[in-house]
């Protein structure tokens, strides 16, 4: 897969390209029309979410330093940002259960009104909870991925959509020779 062009910023600050100004030009104004102009916002939800806040400030940040911090992207990095909070959550669960697992451990060897029946019962609970929220965390962590390539594909892409050259007189001149026309 070739490497992708450089965008014009890249282009205007190494001061090093072999295109010309006409090129450079119909770059600009290619990126630039693939920008709403209009900045990021968070939602609500994020904003109260402390984890999901911190995540959409992080990003947006790094979307800012590359200039990607456009309204196009708001909903995907909100629905990011509110992602990995709730994968956090389901983590800090997990780990709860665990814990509980280990002090239902100590409370059947400690004590002997618990039978062995009751104690697989709710070994079994724990266990089979413990399962379910990997399950959702599998599931959150697989959307999260899917998000994070589609916004670098999407990313890309835009920038390869971007002519490299502006367009130029579609007639051969030795064709127009051969005709006569010249």
């Amino acid at each position: 897969m070739p490497t992708p062009a450089k965008p014009f910023k890249v282009l205007e600050t190494e001061k090093k390209s072999h295109r010309t100004k006409a090129e450079l030009k119909l770059r600009k104004e290619g990126e630039e029309s693939l920008s709403s102009q209009i900045k990021m916002k968070e939602r609500k939800e994020v904003r109260k979410n402390k984890l999901a806040h911190k995540e959409f400030k992080r990003v947006k940040e790094i979307l800012q330093d590359i200039d990607k911090d456009d309204a196009l992207y708001e909903n995907v990095i909100n629905r990011y940002a509110m992602l990995l909070a709730e994968c956090s959550e389901f983590e800090e669960k997990r780990e709860r259960f665990y814990k509980d697992m280990d002090k239902l451990d100590i409370q059947f060897v400690a004590d002997e009104d618990f039978t062995m029946k009751e104690y697989i019962q709710l070994l079994c609970n724990m266990q089979k909870n413990i399962l379910d929220l990997d399950k959702q965390i599998q599931a959150k962590r697989k959307m999260m991925l899917e998000i994070e390539k589609e916004n670098v594909m999407t990313i890309a892409s835009a920038l390869r959509s971007i002519p490299k050259k502006p367009d130029q007189e579609k007639d051969n001149p030795l064709i127009k020779v051969l005709r006569g026309e010249a």
